[in-house]
């Protein structure tokens, strides 16, 4: 199946656990939310929505892995969904947005199409490697915006608070850098915003393949800049990124990160 076509048929995917998650957004019980560890919460939504977006995906590619936050499906050789069922669960069970499906189908490191679908808005955000990114049917491009100090900045924290100390530097120096600081609680829309041109940049590290696989691409394909902290490719499974709008803002927010980090 020709990418583009396979996007299409993926948008439908996430469409479909989109809804099921709205659905029980509804009713949702905090008592029926577990710890996966300190602050990672997991529950029956984001199990069930995993479930039915790996039995979908599967009829469309049978012979492709899956590297699911779940741990649904099985990591295959070369072409594999990378799939984050509900980026944002602890946003999900406090009823407060943005959370969102994002789908990704990578070979080896390589992103070749990425889909986000917001969910409490119901945008849906999605790229295929070489042919652009798009918001529904209007495409997508990143902020001309160079300098610094007028950028809008998207961060996140990791449940691993070991490393606050450089963290919080980081937000200090840039704090007086830039136009503010946005933490929204999903890498995935954090990411999706970069590619529309709503935020210059985000960053993070101790990242996962699936909260990063498909806003990575929508970047990229919008015209952004997407590397690692040391400005590397490594940002799929180096559990550190850094997206921004251009070269210039790109290595003015790497020079903070790297210069605060030794």
């Amino acid at each position: 199946m020709e990418l583009g076509q396979l996007c299409q048929s993926v948008i439908g995917v996430a469409r479909a656990a989109a809804d099921f998650i709205r659905s029980q957004s509804k009713h949702f019980d905090r008592l029926q939310v577990e710890e996966k560890s300190r602050n990672n919460l997991v529950s029956y939504v984001d199990r069930q929505a995993e479930r039915l977006i790996v039995d979908q995906l599967s009829q469309l590619l049978p012979h492709a892995g899956f590297i699911a936050e779940e741990g649904s499906g099985r990591q295959g050789q070369g072409l594999n969904w990378v799939i984050d069922p509900l980026d944002g669960t602890t946003n999900f069970v406090h009823g407060v947005p943005p959370y969102a499906v994002s789908i990704g189908l990578v070979e080896d490191n390589q992103v070749l199409l990425g889909v986000v679908e917001e969910i409490f808005s119901g945008e849906v955000f999605h790229a295929v490697k070489g042919k652009g990114a798009w918001l529904g049917e209007q495409p997508l491009r990143v902020s001309k915006e160079q300098d610094l100090s007028k950028g809008l900045i998207a961060t996140g924290f990791a449940y691993d608070t070991s490393d606050i100390d450089h963290i919080l530097a980081v937000l200090k120096r840039l704090l007086v850098q830039t136009h503010g600081f946005r933490r929204l609680g999903s890498a995935a829309v954090d990411l999706a915003y970069v590619a529309a041109g709503r935020f210059e940049a985000f960053y993070e590290k101790n990242l996962n393949p699936w909260d990063v696989a498909a806003g990575a691409l929508l970047v990229q394909e919008a015209g952004g800049v997407v590397s690692d902290f040391a400005n590397g490719n490594n940002f799929l499974f180096g559990r550190q990124i850094v997206a921004s709008c251009n070269e210039v803002l790109h290595c003015r927010l790497l020079e903070t990160i790297c210069k605060l980090q030794s």
